[in-house]
């Protein structure tokens, strides 16, 4: 590509600058051709005899009866209803409009596109190995959100700015039920302080978690878990936050023994570490994360290397992000969207920044750029909501506690954290927004089949509506939408079997309506021509019909 654009820029140059200026143009364009067209019906008004053709049309409509409009309105809506049809089977079985892909595929490269049948075979297709993961069952698995934000240092301040609540009752039930389970799950008989933590993980009033907090803190000053919660609630700033959980660190630090203690350690230095990155501190917390996964590597179900990759991406070290991906994105493993659509990051930013649909519907994509379209289409089939989050088509929200893969909620949660990296590489968003679509013409069809990852999961919906709150309008998948030529096509059917009903009923007053508006349609010409007659002299056009 940088040979064909350094061979002759200053001809890419003048084609770019025609290309913007046909399309500043294209309005006026329309304008302009709109009134040839008024101009030579007038010229061509006494040559050609219009006005004899026109009375000829009328006393023609006239003559016609009833039936003749019955059989017009009959047979239309026999051939809409038969390409209705057409359309439909075209559509269930391949996934798409006929008319609609003859349309792209070969009238769109006559008129001057750059997308023909090769660039949609060039963006639509995917020639890697597919991963076969076979489930017998589909089922739809919570998980902790492993960059969940704090309540009281973030998710409240968005209550008192906004006045809605960014968790939903069943989101915040979840992770009560997380902290019990994990921090006092394995204690056959618990502490008093133990026993009112549990309860204060169950109350739906802030207020009231925080002073049975306070009330354990009272029975024994060394219990940790009341300053985590005191510190993911009470405290309204991130530093403040920080020096609650190094105080429940400093204070249980010697006497962490059981598998509970061991739980509430990694907690609490996971949520350090996520200090730290929130306070700028980015290589302090990639140590940290770093340090806890060697010190905790069977704990690989909190997920700490997607807080990992986060960290690394804001320090733009590309090649450690790549070192984590290749331990975990592996086919063995379960995947998720910080996996996928970081794997998809990389291999756009070594492409993207050169980039062109039009170069490369020319002369075919690259090694480096098909890698990268396939890498895309895999991250969009697993999560198929990311592209509008990322591309902005669609606002974002805080993200919730806990995320469904697959779903809304896990594209939330990404786009939330890692919309700034894609926009931090040149050119990967532009990329994104070519190719992203062409997954789901690649994709089998019914939508319960899958081409890289297991069928997408049906229940997802639902489980989104639970996770998010009510005033976010949740993405929903699997759904084709129909082709703009079938909707047509069904209201075209529908209004001319009206319209043939209505004549078979009424035909008289059905043939004087349609009289009435043809002599309305062919009446415009005459009242023009008649205007721009009494404004010119009628030697100018005397001499403009000889011509």
């Amino acid at each position: 590509m940088e040979d064909t654009a350094g061979s002759n820029p200053q001809s890419l140059g003048f084609t770019e600058k025609l290309k913007s200026w046909l399309s500043w143009s294209w309005t006026y364009v329309c304008f302009i051709w709109f009134g040839m067209v008024l101009i030579m019906i007038y010229v061509l008004w006494s040559p050609l005899k219009l006005q004899e053709t026109l009375t000829s049309a009328s006393v023609f409509l006239n003559t016609l009866t009833p039936k003749f409009y019955v059989a017009l309105t009959g047979t239309s809506s026999l051939i809409s209803g038969l390409i209705l049809i057409f359309e439909w089977w075209y559509f269930r079985k391949y996934g798409t409009s006929f008319i609609e892909q003859v349309s792209v595929s070969h009238l769109r490269p006559l008129l001057g596109g750059v997308e023909s049948s090769s660039t949609t075979g060039l963006f639509a297709s995917v020639n890697g190995e597919a991963e076969h993961t076979i489930h017998n069952t589909t089922k739809c698995k919570v998980w902790r959100n492993p960059l969940n934000l704090f309540r009281g240092a973030e998710y409240n301040r968005y209550t008192w700015v906004t006045g809605k609540e960014p968790l939903t009752y069943y989101d915040m039930n979840l992770s009560a039920q997380d902290h019990q389970t994990f921090f006092t799950g394995d204690i056959p008989q618990l502490r008093p302080e133990d026993a009112v933590m549990q309860k204060a993980w169950r109350e739906r009033n802030p207020q009231a978690r925080i002073r049975a907090a306070y009330q354990a803190i009272e029975m024994n000053h060394e219990c940790a878990a009341a300053y985590v919660l005191l510190a993911e609630e009470e405290a309204t700033t991130i530093t403040e936050a920080e020096r609650l959980f190094k105080k429940a660190l400093s204070i249980g630090c010697y006497c962490f023994g059981s598998g509970k203690d061991i739980n509430l350690l990694v907690y609490i230095k996971r949520r350090l570490a996520m200090c730290a990155r929130k306070l700028g501190r980015i290589k302090e917390a990639v140590k940290m994360m770093r340090d806890l996964m060697k010190e905790f590597p069977l704990l690989g179900m909190l997920n700490i290397h997607e807080n990992l990759l986060e960290a690394l991406l804001e320090l733009q070290a590309y090649a450690d992000v790549q070192a984590v991906l290749a331990k975990y994105d592996d086919i063995s493993l379960p995947k998720s969207a910080t996996i996928c659509y970081t794997s998809a990051l990389l291999k756009a930013r070594a492409v993207s920044d050169k980039f062109s649909p039009e170069a490369a519907s020319r002369r075919g994509l690259s090694t480096a750029e098909m890698n990268a379209v396939e890498a895309i289409h895999r991250a969009v089939e697993f999560n198929p909501h990311v592209p509008k989050y990322l591309l902005e088509m669609k606002s974002l929200i805080l993200p919730p506690e806990h995320i469904l893969k697959r779903g809304d909620s896990e594209a939330v949660a990404y786009a939330f954290f890692h919309l700034q990296h894609w926009k931090r590489a040149e050119g990967a968003l532009n990329l994104l927004h070519c190719t992203w679509e062409g997954t789901f013409r690649i994709i089998p069809y019914p939508l319960e089949k899958g081409h890289l990852f297991y069928p997408y999961p049906g229940c997802t919906e639902t489980a989104d509506r639970e996770l998010l709150p009510s005033f976010h309008e949740v993405s929903v998948y699997p759904k084709k939408e129909l082709p703009f030529f079938i909707l047509f096509t069904a209201g075209l059917c529908s209004f001319t079997a009206m319209l043939a009903m209505l004549t078979h009923q009424f035909p008289e007053l059905m043939g004087v309506f349609a009289k009435a508006f043809f002599s309305t349609l062919f009446a415009p010409l005459g009242f023009f021509a008649d205007k721009m007659e009494s404004f010119m002299p009628s030697s100018f056009w005397h001499q403009l019909t000889r011509i």
